[in-house]
Formats: structure tokens, sequence, C-alpha cells
């Protein structure tokens, strides 16, 4: 019984102290954290449980291991390091010059976003492949193709490729908060243009380029497509397609521990690094908003030079390898001449007609559209949640949430692997979508909490004033005013789920077979003009779709 000596906490005593309120909030909030704890923290802890007696860690010692760590972090830190300094250098010219064409650079320049990795491989393979145009002329006449891009190096040109467009976003978005009139007084003061771009704008934009190079640098650590692709055939063998084999082909004993003691070791390494940049990130300066509107650095006699080399660069990266899809697709067979008689259709309407892929894509399209749903669902009300009713339990959920961004997706298929047995999901499509749900749901989470937190709590104010509770409050505005936002990135979890293959081809079982682990088997399979065909189909779509949603927007 409360008395006076002990008096009832109220609603604001128990938000102070984090607990759980009894206007229903704390109901939604402890549904939502059973949920974050069932997709997020389960998985990691069945990881950690796995590899936790420490009985494989001689395995890390092996020849096969250690040799794929070391090219993962090669090929991680490399195409990194490469993306940065590619997506920084297009994100200056575009954002604060005066090259022409820059509204239609940009679109270009952000397409690699669009083709996955594996679908951007193999469109490569016909650009620089053995038996692409370029090879096959330069082997005719000097004996010896000119450069074949299987291997390390075509391993790092392609993820960073593939990076690079993430940078220009990070980069671009710091760019915004920079004011112009710190290059304006550099300028001034003497300072020439480059100058001014290299002494002002390049020291304020560490904390952005140490992010980018930190973001770009995990998720190319255990990147699959790219590697088993491009790497494999030279025998260049990554953390994640020794994971791959590992499972795949029964050759060690306990390839469930082995990869879960992998898995966690691969998991510190990234979240080691998402701490170094958290806290570098705290030293950034904070800058006061500049009213003058940016003014476009002039290149002046120089201005058509570096557009057109700019344009050159940008369609040699997004054009050319939609045009090497599109020939490997409809010529007879890889290396021929380009003539007429060796055009044909026949492999477009073969892989249409595919019942290995149609599965596939109407198993890609399910699995997509059922993510999105529970993903929209979860992430409007986590972030809901986290940005209207603050509190330590609600910091803590926020944090749960985002946390799978850290994790490579080698690491959640193998933790759900673990679970798959024990939860009875083994052999069945649930299981990659319990995958896609745990990878995923941040993008929701994300895209909600960014305009709730711009906006003001008044509307929800009056509504309590008015005598609405605090749980009607959120759900009548609040949640309708997250709504399109929330949508929106159901919409970015159903694109990206669509065309995923880490995750599908890990956790693979009879039935659950996705669109991009059938043109991943095809290739395999050695069914080239097959596997090219249908990612030219998952491009064009893909083009196509953004290209309508950006249209709508403007």
């Amino acid at each position: 019984m409360a008395t006076a000596d002990a008096p009832t906490a109220g609603p604001a005593t128990r938000r102070a102290r984090g607990l759980p309120g009894a206007d229903g909030v704390g109901a939604v909030t402890i549904a939502l954290w059973i949920a974050c704890g069932f997709f997020v923290l389960l998985p990691i802890a069945a990881l950690a449980v796995l590899a936790g007696d420490g009985r494989q860690l001689g395995v890390l010692l092996q020849g096969d291991v250690v040799e794929a760590a070391v090219n993962s972090a090669v090929s991680a830190v490399s195409s990194a390091l490469l993306a940065v300094a590619l997506g920084t250098a297009f994100a200056l010219l575009l954002d604060r010059t005066d090259v022409p064409g820059r509204r239609g650079l940009r679109l270009l320049a952000l397409s690699p976003l669009l083709m996955p990795p594996f679908v951007g491989a193999i469109a490569w393979l016909g650009i620089a492949g053995p038996t692409s145009p370029v090879n096959l002329a330069w082997r005719e006449a000097f004996g010896a193709p000119l450069w074949s891009i299987y291997g390390a190096d075509g391993v790092i040109l392609l993820l960073t490729i593939h990076s690079y467009p993430i940078v220009m976003l990070v980069v671009s978005a710091a760019l915004k908060r920079i004011p112009s009139d710190l290059e304006q007084a550099a300028r001034v003061s003497g300072a020439g243009p480059v100058r001014a771009v290299l002494g002002v704008t390049l020291p304020l934009l560490r904390p952005a380029l140490l992010s980018s190079f930190v973001l770009v640098a995990v998720g190319n650590l255990a990147d699959f497509g790219i590697p088993s692709i491009i790497g494999l055939p030279e025998r260049y063998v990554t953390l994640a397609t020794l994971v791959y084999r590992y499972l795949q082909s029964g050759t060690v004993d306990e390839p469930l521990a082995i990869v879960a003691t992998i898995g966690i070791v691969v998991l510190v390494v990234a979240l080691v690094g998402l701490l170094i940049d958290a806290l570098v990130g705290r030293r950034g300066w904070e800058l006061d908003a500049s009213a003058a509107a940016p003014q476009p650095i002039p290149l002046h006699g120089a201005r058509w030079p570096v557009g057109a080399a700019m344009w050159l660069v940008v369609l040699i990266l997004t054009i050319l390898p939609l045009v090497a899809l599109l020939m490997q697709a409809i010529l007879r067979a890889p290396g021929v001449p380009v003539t007429w008689e060796n055009l044909t259709l026949d492999h477009l309407r073969t892989a249409l007609t595919s019942e290995t892929a149609l599965t596939g894509a109407a198993n890609s399209v399910m699995l997509a559209a059922l993510a999105a749903v529970v993903c929209g669902a979860l992430g409007l009300g986590i972030g809901v949640v986290v940005t209207r009713a603050r509190s330590r339990a609600t910091q803590g959920l926020a944090a749960v949430a985002t946390l799978p961004q850290a994790v490579p997706g080698i690491v959640i298929a193998v933790a759900w692997l673990i679970l798959a047995p024990r939860l009875g999901l083994f052999n069945t499509p649930w299981l990659i979508l319990a995958a896609y749900v745990t990878s995923f749901t941040a993008l929701v989470v994300q895209a909600v909490t960014a305009p709730l937190s711009a906006t003001p709590s008044s509307a929800e104010e009056a509504a309590r004033i008015a005598g609405a509770g605090r749980l009607r409050a959120l759900v009548d505005i609040s949640c309708r005013m997250a709504l399109p936002a929330a949508a929106a990135g159901a919409v970015l979890v159903a694109v990206t789920a669509v065309r995923e293959l880490t995750l599908s081809v890990l956790l693979l079982s009879p039935g659950s077979q996705t669109l991009g682990v059938a043109i991943f088997s095809f290739q395999q399979a050695g069914a080239f003009s097959t596997a090219a065909a249908w990612s030219l189909v998952v491009a064009v779509f893909g083009l196509a779709f953004v290209g309508l949603v950006t249209r709508r927007r403007s």
C-alpha cells in the first residue's frame, strides 16, 4: 500500500527512472523489446554461446582461415580507401563547383547503389573478363589479354565501384552543414579555389570521411557476391566465401561451431571499427549554419575539360556495365564476334521461362513483401516510441534495433542457422524472412526517427490537453505523421531484400531459392548468358523503379 512515507511514483517519476508507464506506452515498449530480443539479441546470443566455449579458436590460426582473413582485410580496407577518394571527389565537384550537367551526373553516379553487387560482377565480366571483346582483341594483337578482372585487383575494383555512392551521400550531407562563408573568407584572404577546398573544407570533412570509410569497410568485409564471382576463379578466398564453403562442402568437423567462431571475430572487428568512428565523431566541430546560399567555385577554363572527364568516368562506371550485360545476354556464346548472325534472344527467352529462376523470383517477391510489412510495422513502432516516449528503456531499444547495421550479413546468417533447428525454421523460407527482418528493420527505424526528431511535439501535447491518453496521442498524431516515412523505409526494405544474396545463399533450403541465388547458381554452373539475361532484367527493373520514384518526388 502507498503511504505518505512511500508515495506512488507518478508518470514523470517513472519516466525519469526509465520504467514503463501504466498508460499503454509501457506495454507497447515491452512488446517492442520482445520483438527486438527475438530478432536481434537472440541470434547474437546463440552465436556467442556456440563460439563461447573456445574449442574452435585454434581454427582461426589455420592456413586457409588466416589467408581468407588477410584477403578480406586487404580488399575491405583498399576498396574503402579508394571509395572514399572517389566519392569525396565526386561530392566536391558536384556540390562545390560549377561543373556542367551536375543533376544528370549525380543521378548516374549514384546508380551503382541500385545494382546488386553480384549483378555488377557479372556485368563487368563482359567488360574485362577473359572472353570480353577488349581482351580478345588484345590477345589477337599481342598474344595475351590486356587485363583480366578475375583475382584480388578485380574484387577491390568492383567493391570500390559499388561503395563510392555511399561515400558520396555521406560527404554531400556533411558539405551541406559546412557554411560556404568559410570558403569565401579563405578566397577573400587570397587562397585559390583548390587551396580553399584543401585548407578549409577537407579538414572539416574528416569526421564524415572517417564515418564513410568505416561504413564501407565493414560492409565490404563480409560481401559475398563479388568475391565469389570474381575472386574464386583465381582462388582468391575471403571470409565470406570460406564460410560458404565450410557450410556447403562438409569438409570440416562441426562447421557451425567453426563458422560461429569466425562470425564472432568478424562481429568484434566491425563493432570496434564503429566504436572508433563514434569516439572520433564526438570530437567533430559544431558549426553555425550559414544564411548565405552556397556559391559554386568557378572552374573557369577547366570547367568543360573537368566536366567531360567526369562524364566519361561516370558513364564507364554506370552505363558500360549495362551495355556489357546486354551484349552477354544477346550473343549466342561468350567471346563470339558482335555480328547480326551472332545476335539472339534465345538466352532471354530461356531465362524468362526457367522454372528455377521464376520460382526464385516469386520467392524473392514474397519474402521481400513480407519483410517490408514486418520491418515497416516494427520500425514504425520503435521509431515513434524512441522519439516521442524517451526514457532509458527506449534509448536502449533504439540501440538494439540499429545494432544489426554493424553486423555483417554472414554473421546474421550463421546466427539464424544455429537457431533454425531449435525454432522449427530449418529448411523453410521463414528462416530467410527472419534474417531479413534482423538485417533491415534498422532502415525503417532510421527513416522514421529522422523526420520525427526534427518535428515539434506540440500536436501530441494538444491532443493530451484535449483529453487523449498518451498512447492514443502517439497513435493518432505521431504514427500518422511518421507513416509516409515508414512506408518509404518499407519500400527500401523490399528493394534491398529482393536483390539480396549473402543471407539467401547461406540460408538456402529446398523450395526457398531466391532470385539472387538462382542467378548465382546459373553463373556457377557455367550458364553465363542466362545469368547475364536475368542480371539485365534485375538491373533494368531497379533503375526503372528508382527513376519512377524520383520523377514522382520531383
